[in-house]
């Protein structure tokens, strides 16, 4: 058996596409969505990823506003930045990039967003509405991945599925999404004894544990859907040669840019059992700030009592 592979930025300008035709509607009334990045500090990758999101909402219609403050912010002069974005008639959304600085106190700064502008789904108001099962803004990416998965037509209705992770960002939100779709849950974790005979009886196994091909084939029961959220840099030859062989192209990605992302599968052998996979890059990654375009999109829309 030869694992499908997902097609996570096919799928993500799909999505990208329904978004921008939404907005051009709502230019119509007068209507433009907003969405408000906050970046504290120098740090390149997530420079990056701001840089991304602000070319993201351009080429879709959205507002865009970075916010960008030095590293040596302190607590109390971002929760007041944060209070003017929330009373800004403009902004949507409001994204607070991460990781924060060491003197930032994270929770603190999470739950001074606005919820009905949460679009991380990180308040503890929207995170609650998650788990009784009402209307919330949810987590980019497992909300990214429950709309690859319906698209890719996985049933999850009373299928077995293992979460590996409990992160606040993905495990925890991913497990809830999934349960609310009917799916029978289990909840995996470094603590979790007889991990691979776990995962070998689910039908669906979603990896973001932040280990490099630590899910190996296993783990895995023949024709499973394992969705790989793991995002790891390795700079080694010998690692990447070892996962993906001496002749793969992945090799020569390194030797030209330093380093390559894999994920938390061993693709090469995972891909000999699962039935469907997403692969790193091209999976999760896309999915994510294409969901993060379709949350502002439906802050806009709620915030100003139109349907969703």
């Amino acid at each position: 058996m030869t694992a499908t592979l997902i097609d996570g930025t096919e799928i993500a300008r799909q999505v990208e596409a329904e978004v921008a035709r939404e907005v051009a509607t709502l230019a119509g009334e007068g209507v433009t969505p907003g969405l408000a990045v906050v970046l504290v500090g120098e740090d390149p990758a997530s420079r990056s990823y701001v840089n991304m999101k602000a070319r993201m909402c351009e080429r879709l219609g959205l507002l865009s506003r970075k916010v960008v403050l030095p590293g040596n912010t302190q607590t109390r002069d971002l929760l007041a930045r944060i209070d003017r974005l929330n009373a800004d008639d403009a902004i949507d959304g409001i994204l607070i990039q991460l990781p924060l600085p060491p003197q930032i106190e994270k929770p603190r700064v999470l739950e001074a967003v606005d919820p009905a502008r949460d679009v991380d789904g990180f308040h503890s108001s929207n995170i609650g509405s998650l788990v009784l099962g009402r209307e919330a803004l949810v987590a980019c990416t497992p909300l990214g991945i429950m709309e690859m998965l319906r698209r890719s037509g996985v049933s999850l209705d009373g299928a077995n599925a293992a979460v590996l992770g409990r992160s606040d960002d993905v495990g925890k939100p991913m497990a809830l999404l999934l349960l609310h779709a009917n799916a029978t849950v289990t909840i995996c974790h470094s603590h979790t004894a007889n991990l691979p005979e776990i995962t070998r009886r689910a039908d669906i196994v979603v990896a973001a544990v932040g280990r490099p091909a630590m899910v190996r084939s296993d783990f895995i029961k023949p024709g499973a859907v394992v969705v790989d959220v793991g995002s790891n840099k390795l700079t080694r030859r010998e690692d990447v040669a070892g996962l993906f062989g001496e002749d793969s192209p992945r090799v020569a990605e390194l030797e030209r840019r330093g380093y390559v992302w894999v994920g938390d599968v061993d693709q090469r052998d995972v891909m000999r059992v699962a039935g469907k996979l997403t692969p790193v890059p091209g999976g999760a990654g896309p999915m994510t700030i294409a969901m993060l375009m379709k949350n502002t999109l439906r802050a806009a829309r709620r915030r100003r009592g139109l349907e969703c």
